[in-house]
């Protein structure tokens, strides 16, 4: 909830800063224009409900900034955090005098200031340094907003495409305004050209002299109680962080041998920068993404239960037991945590799905398949021919594979290499995988009608399927990582493939596929062959063609496939 009203208020707060900057970029067409919309926006903002929305806003915004500052266990901030912070903070400081010399004097004075040519005046000809911590203020709370809406943005799948247009908007918008604010004071220095005495009448009568030392002490009696209220702060952190340490420390230990010991309270992401470890936190933190997500051996009850927020993101992205968002995480006790993601993660790392991302043991089916021949057929094409080639075969395959409902986990230059069962039961995948077999056949003959008839012969390839357990995660680092399988299970799959060329036909399946499937075979031959690298000898099925396999005791994924 804290985090959803600063985020409603920064929001309410930066529109406010919007109008304004738009309001003084008309200044580049006259400050009539200016007047103009002023008229228009003005009795908006100054209409008592919404004034108590806004002022509302900025209240509970500042407030909310004082308690986040409480809720870190550790001040030692990323760089853009340390300019967030430093920028908010001093927006109240510079807003005292602004918002005593213009509200609180209409409200309790009767001053004017609903008037551009009396606050360019004022600003320009009258107080230039007033002018020079004004746009200071704004541009302060425009780059304070900035890097809070990034923060909030970029877990966005759609940021990456939009950002060169936001950052564009983001730009000119301050220096468009700048330019109007300069070209509203160039026409104010005419007015006085033509009147001599226009500004001194005019700042002689606003605020009223009767109220200006009263705006001064409210305005520094602003700045004091906020200056106080941080200063509070501090001394509070210090007595809370010395009662923690008496309560005890938990230590964090990572991969690489490293651990720091925290007092109570920390997060496990707080303990990473202490420590100067690179973590990954592209949401600044705020428990709105999933990049500084973490795989925890602890002992039991060494770790509190994860709150609403943190449990809606990892069911969002498929957590297993033992994954943690490192952010929310405040260990009791010692515990060893592993960063699933590298520190460079981006948003869509933190948006992919993570089931299988500290590693688990599976059982799947494995499908290996391979172009006969095909470095034969390089050398006599093109290189443009043979990229042609691969592609259309490749594009053919992968179809094959997905509708199956497998996964194309990498292609190998004329060969491929796919999953079934990550997201189902043994004796599914096990269909599927001979599904896919099938469909690939099929697509093979369509393929080779289509090719050009300058082949020397149709291309033919080979298959070998097996079933078994293996070790799925995310493996890489980071745009290379992605998800696949290893283990003695894809090795046996490969060696099947490579058999094809031994007993001359298009796939090899192992016995223990067919099992698993519960497929019925008219006429089996099995035959049991040594597979290199396994000390067991395997039983296998060999098919002329893949379109010769059997379906599955359900089938329903088989008849759907071949039927396309």
């Amino acid at each position: 909830m804290p985090r959803r009203l600063r985020l409603i208020s920064g929001l309410i707060l930066f529109s406010y800063v919007v109008t304004h900057f738009l309001n003084h970029s008309l200044g580049i067409v006259s400050i009539a224009a200016m007047e103009a919309m002023l008229s228009v926006v003005y009795p908006i903002w100054s209409y008592p409900p919404v004034t108590f929305v806004l002022y509302g806003a900025l209240v509970i915004h500042m407030t909310l900034a004082l308690y986040a500052l409480w809720q870190r266990r550790s001040l030692k901030l990323s760089r853009h955090e340390s300019v967030q912070y430093v920028l908010g903070f001093s927006v109240p400081l510079l807003l005292a005098e602004h918002v005593t010399n213009t509200r609180i004097d209409a409200a309790f004075y009767g001053g004017d200031f609903g008037h551009y040519k009396y606050l360019l005046s004022a600003l320009w000809y009258g107080h230039p340094e007033k002018g020079v911590l004004q746009m200071a203020l704004l541009l302060a709370a425009w780059i304070h907003a900035c890097i809070g809406l990034r923060f909030w943005l970029r877990v966005q799948p759609w940021y990456d495409t939009l950002q060169p247009l936001l950052f564009a908007a983001a730009l000119l918008m301050p220096v468009v305004a700048l330019i109007g604010y300069v070209a509203g004071g160039r026409e104010v220095g005419v007015m006085m050209a033509q009147d001599p005495g226009y500004v001194a009448r005019l700042l002689a009568a606003q605020p009223p002299p009767v109220a200006r030392p009263a705006l001064l002490i409210i305005a520094w009696g602003i700045r004091f109680a906020f200056l106080g209220a941080i200063v509070i702060l501090l001394i509070a952190r210090m007595v809370r962080h010395e009662w923690w340490r008496r309560k005890g420390v938990a230590r964090i230990s990572y991969p690489d041998g490293r651990s720091i010991e925290v007092v109570h309270g920390f997060t496990v992401l707080e303990a990473s920068r202490l420590l100067g470890m690179p973590h990954a936190a592209i949401c600044g933190g705020k428990g709105r993404c999933s990049t500084c997500r973490v795989h925890v051996r602890a002992p039991s009850g060494a770790l509190p239960e994860p709150g609403s927020e943190e449990l809606h993101i990892l069911r969002q992205i498929g957590s297993p037991p033992g994954v943690r968002l490192a952010c929310q995480l405040r260990p009791h006790a010692s515990v060893e945590v592993v960063p699933l993601l590298p520190a460079f993660a981006s948003a869509r790392d933190a948006l992919r799905r993570s089931i299988y991302a500290p590693g688990g043991e599976r059982q799947i089916a494995v499908l290996f398949a391979d172009i006969r021949d095909f470095t034969h057929v390089a050398e006599t094409k093109l290189p443009y021919d043979v990229v042609f080639l691969l592609n259309r075969w490749c594009e053919a395959m992968a179809e094959a594979i997905t509708s199956a409902g497998g996964r194309v986990d990498k292609f190998m230059g004329d060969g491929v290499m796919a999953l079934f069962g990550l997201q189902t039961e043994g004796p599914k995948a096990c269909r599927q995988a001979l599904a896919a077999a099938r469909y690939m056949s099929t697509q093979l003959v369509v393929l080779n009608e289509a090719l050009p008839p300058d082949l020397s012969a149709p291309l033919a390839m080979g298959v070998g399927v097996h079933f078994g357990p293996a070790i799925v995660g995310d493996i890489g680092v980071g745009e290379w990582r992605s998800l696949t399988a290893v283990g003695d299970t894809v090795n046996t799959a490969s060696r099947l493939e490579a058999l094809c060329k031994v007993y001359d036909c298009e796939v090899v399946v192992s016995d223990d596929l067919i099992a698993c499937a519960a497929a019925e075979l008219q006429d089996a031959r099995p035959q049991e062959v040594e597979i290199r690298g396994r000390s067991a000898p395997l039983i296998i099925h060999t098919f002329k063609s893949a379109r010769d396999l059997p379906f599955g005791s359900e089938q329903t994924v088989g008849a759907r496939v071949s039927a396309a």
